[in-house]
This record gives C-alpha cells, structure tokens and sequence, in this order.
C-alpha cells in the first residue's frame, strides 16, 4: 500500500483510501479495501472532478498532502540506495578467478590450427609426434676437423696484418658468422665493405683447405633414413654461405631431403643467438615447441634453448661432460630412436603457458636443538 502511495503521489494527485462491501463465492457480504483516485478533467484554470467520486458509496479518508510528499521521499531515497548496490542495466559481471575476456581463456594451443577441417590432422599435430628436426651440417651430419677452422682465422690474420687471434677468442667466436666475430669479437674493422671482404676471403681460405670433401658421421645416414620412414620435416642450419652449403649436400647425396635450408644470406647473427633457429621453425611452419635441434656445441645448446627448443648435443669435438646442459647427450645420432624425439617434443604445459610453480615445503624448526654445551664422556 505505501508503495502505491508513493508511486500514485508522483502524479501530484492525492490518493483516496476506503472500504467498499461485496459478496464473494458463497454469497456472503464482504468487506473489501479500495485505493482509487479521482478522475479529473482540466479545463483552463478549473478542475472538475468525474463521477468515479459520487459512484463510490463509502466513507472516504483523505491522506494529507505532506504525508504523501513524505512517502515519497521514503521511496526515492530506498530507490537511490538499490541503484547504487545494482546496476541499471543489470549486466554486471560477476567476479571469478576464471578471466573470460575474449582471445585469454580459454589459453590457446599453438600447435592446433582450427583451419585444418580434417579431425585427424589436427589430432595429429596436437599429439607428440608432430615435431620437426633442425640439423647443423659440420660435427653433427658430416666429418668436421675443428683444427681448420682455427688455420683459416690464423691465416686470414697474416693477410690482413693483424695480429694472431688467442685460443679462448677463438673459443669465442665459434658458431658465429664471419662478419659478427670480425667486426664485434675480433674489431679489426667497422666498414661494412671491408667486413664483407675479410668474411668472404676467410671462407676461401677454409674451403681451400678443407679440399671439397665431405663424409658422413657414423650412424647420421641411418637416422636421416629413419626420419624420413616416419615424414619428419628436416632443416638444415649453417653459418657458411649457402653456395657451400648446397655443394657439400650434393657431394654427400642429400639432394631433396632438406625442406628448409637456412645459410648464413638468410640472417644477422649467428649462435648463440637464435634466430637461425627461429627462421627455420617458421619456414617449416612449426612451433618452436615442436622442434629439435641437433648440434655439437654449448652455443648451439643455449640457442635452441633461447628459441624454446630442444636440444640433442652430438659429442663430436666435446667430450659427454661438457654437453650436459642440452636434453639428450650421444655420441652418434643412431643411439636415437623415433620414440626419443617423441618424448621430447611431448611439451604440451609449454604450449599453454609457463607450468604452476612447484610448492615448496617449509622445513619446520626443531622443537629440541641440540645443546651447544661440550659433555665430557668421563663425567660419568
């Protein structure tokens, strides 16, 4: 009834209370409540009311106009309060832990790609054995002799006059490119055309002595035949020029086997930085996540790692100890098996973000340290 009042008082018409008497089901008269208003017609100045007054027959009580103005600020100050609890529209969101902003949850998976209608293909790379195999050539696929690369930086220096580069520089600058440890490791000069020069007449010198012959590693033809019985893309990955690269394939007969051949023309920088590594991927067209690399080196391990890859060191001119930091350690790549390159690709808490951290337990203190009072054996 209050509310009535209130909302009939917006109307600026005061409200009339009564009783009126009817019969109900079993013909028995009955006291009924009415609260009606007067029907009024407006006529310039002049207000007439209707005939809904003189058809009521009972007595009617007239609510002052000031306890009407008073309920109705009851009500728009209730009002006011149950705007500002809900809002308006009702469309509030209702706060969870779940974030369900578009595009972050549910967390995609990159190896799944919705444009694939077959259900098979996407079960497929969803699965461990959608991976890719990213090979370096010297040390892991053919012979290297290190004891070369060291004569050609020795010579290139007697050229050009400059002096002798030491054991760990040349540590140093292994797996780089040619223009990247001239000009940043060695700083024998900052012109991008002498750079070029030194690099290309440094890449003479080591094919003159490395004479164009080229064998395989023991054990690596067999696993390139083994990826390719179960169709795992392959790329090959190098520092030397790529007109080097593809003479030493075709002399060693792996025409066609490579999908991707990235040389030193097709980047920046060289190991440990990982964007040979990262070019690769994308030209394979697979995740980072699904790819393993195979290297001789610590530098190849940190790139592979850096680009969020795996890594099978070849212990080729370093002994098992100092590869330690890569996934897998052998000696020659026929101690692998297909079911090993799956193991590692099955990676599939990376795909979806960074894991949960582990819990750490607290260790508890020690209700009864023990006492640093020396007790002499004889005492008793």
């Amino acid at each position: 009834m209050v509310e009535s009042i209130g909302a009939i008082s917006l109307l600026g018409r005061v409200p009339v209370y009564g009783v009126c008497y009817g019969k109900d089901l079993l013909s028995k008269r009955k006291a009924i409540d009415v609260c009606g208003l007067p029907s009024a017609d407006c006529h310039g100045r002049k207000v007439v009311c209707g005939s809904y007054l003189r058809r009521l027959r009972f007595g009617c009580v007239r609510f002052s106009s000031i306890r009407c103005q008073a309920m109705e600020l009851t009500k728009e100050a209730y009002s006011y309060k149950e705007d500002g609890r809900i809002p308006k529209d009702f469309r509030y969101r209702i706060e969870t832990d779940v974030d369900r902003k578009p595009g972050k949850w549910p967390p995609a998976n990159k190896a799944d790609n919705p444009a694939l209608h077959n259900p098979l293909l996407r079960q497929e790379r969803m699965g461990c054995g959608w991976l890719a195999a990213i090979f370096e050539w010297e040390g892991v696929l053919a012979e290297d002799n290190p004891d070369l690369e060291k004569q050609a930086w020795l010579g290139l220096s007697q050229e050009e006059g400059k002096s002798p580069p030491p054991g760990f520089i040349l540590k140093r600058i292994e797996g780089m490119k040619n223009e990247q440890a001239i000009s940043e490791v060695l700083c024998w000069s900052r012109d991008p055309v002498q750079v070029r020069r030194m690099a290309s007449r440094k890449e003479e010198i080591y094919q003159a002595l490395q004479g164009g012959v080229y064998s395989f590693r023991p054990g690596s033809q067999e696993f390139v035949n083994t990826l390719m019985h179960y169709k795992v893309p392959m790329a090959l990955v190098s520092t030397r020029p790529r007109k080097y690269i593809e003479n030493a394939i075709g002399t060693i007969g792996f025409e066609g086997i490579f999908s991707v051949v990235v040389a030193a023309e097709d980047v920046h920088r060289g190991k440990p930085d990982p964007e040979m590594f990262v070019y690769a991927s994308q030209l394979l067209q697979y995740i980072p996540e699904r790819c393993i690399v195979f290297g001789n080196s610590n530098q190849t391990v940190e790139a592979a790692h850096d680009a969020q890859m795996k890594c099978v060191a070849v212990a080729s001119k370093h002994p098992v100890y100092e590869l330690g930091a890569a996934d897998l350690v052998v000696r020659h790549l026929d101690e692998l098996s297909i079911v090993d390159l799956k193991n590692l690709a099955a990676v599939e808490l990376t795909e979806f973000g960074s894991p949960e951290p582990e819990l750490e337990m607290e260790e508890e203190d020690d209700p009864y340290p023990p006492s640093t009072v020396a007790v002499d054996d004889g005492f008793w």
